[in-house]
């Protein structure tokens, strides 16, 4: 089931306008989360918003907005006040300009969303608009409301619909020199170009983002499932840090030597198969049956991956509420 619009209004270029809505384009639900819970109760834990001074809980109408202006004093903003200041959204994202995509720097990127028709009507008039976009090579600018705050957003085709990211303002963004700045000026040899530019080539591909696992991720899936099903779990050694690099032109000989040697048959020959990890929804292993230490170890070795969502553990005896 597709997620629920987080914006609909109206795509304008000039007099050519047609109604579309605003989808996101990514999403954290299906990555594992975790409740904080009472230790000794096992019951989750939930906060109170209380007075810093009186210690006393506060009513929600009671909470106001304020804005810090030194230790002890706060410019008080009502909610009314807010609203007066507030952009009022005029329901359309009005392309200002067209740039080269090149042009916009990384560092302006927020997140991305999809663009779609909304509804049976306006579909041709947002192929003209997106077909315009594709032709031109380059990426529209607009502006969006969202959540009373103004945002510009850039529009690039993606297949059938339009891609719209939205872009940081300049205060957004701090400058590299603050940063670079103590970064020595140091001469490369061509020879250590050379070598290094082999060493990339040897590493050379195409970008397959299905190829990458979240380790972590399913790192903290095996954990969920030992401890779900009353296996031990162990601490992993640290791992070895690699020495200080004495000769720079040694190491990269040894990088490039090691690479050579691992030819594309023989890292196909050894790779082993991918996991693929799943979504919280579906990726834990039920419970192992019987009390049997063994039969529970097989059961969680030989059991899939993707399985259902699991319930809650049955031989825990603290329930988080």
């Amino acid at each position: 089931m597709a997620p629920r619009a987080n914006w609909k209004g109206f795509l304008r270029l000039s007099l050519v306008t047609c109604p579309v809505a605003l989808y996101p384009a990514t999403s954290d639900t299906e990555k594992v989360s975790f409740n904080q819970i009472n230790r000794k109760t096992g019951h989750r834990i939930k906060y109170a918003k209380v007075d810093a001074d009186t210690g006393e809980e506060v009513a929600n109408e009671d909470i106001m907005k304020g804005y810090k202006i030194d230790a002890d004093t706060y410019v008080e903003v009502s909610k009314d006040e807010l609203d007066d200041v507030a952009l009022e959204s005029t329901r359309t994202i009005e392309i200002d300009e067209f740039v080269p995509k090149s042009d916009i720097d990384g560092r302006y990127l927020i997140r991305p969303y999809y663009l779609v028709p909304d509804g049976k009507v306006g579909h041709d008039a947002f192929a003209v608009i997106r077909e315009t976009i594709r032709s031109m090579n380059k990426v529209a600018i607009g502006r969006v409301v969202l959540t009373n705050r103004e945002h510009i957003i850039a529009l690039e085709p993606l297949d059938k619909g339009l891609m719209g990211t939205l872009l940081r303002y300049p205060y957004e963004v701090r400058s590299e020199k603050e940063y670079f700045e103590d970064i020595q000026d140091v001469k490369i040899t061509k020879d250590m170009l050379d070598l290094a530019k082999h060493i990339v080539e040897q590493k050379s591909g195409s970008f397959e983002p299905e190829k990458f696992e979240d380790r972590y991720e399913q790192a903290l899936i095996d954990l969920i499932n030992k401890k779900r099903n009353g296996l031990s779990t162990t601490a992993k050694a640290a791992p070895k840090t690699a020495g200080n690099v004495i000769n720079l032109m040694d190491a990269l000989k040894r990088s490039l030597s090691g690479e050579q040697q691992a030819t594309p048959a023989a890292k196909a020959k050894g790779k082993k198969p991918r996991k693929a990890v799943a979504g919280q929804g579906e990726m834990l292993l039920p419970i192992a049956g019987g009390s049997n230490r063994a039969a529970k170890e097989a059961a969680t070795e030989q059991a899939p991956k993707k399985a259902e969502k699991p319930a809650r553990a049955a031989a825990r005896t603290k329930k988080a509420g």
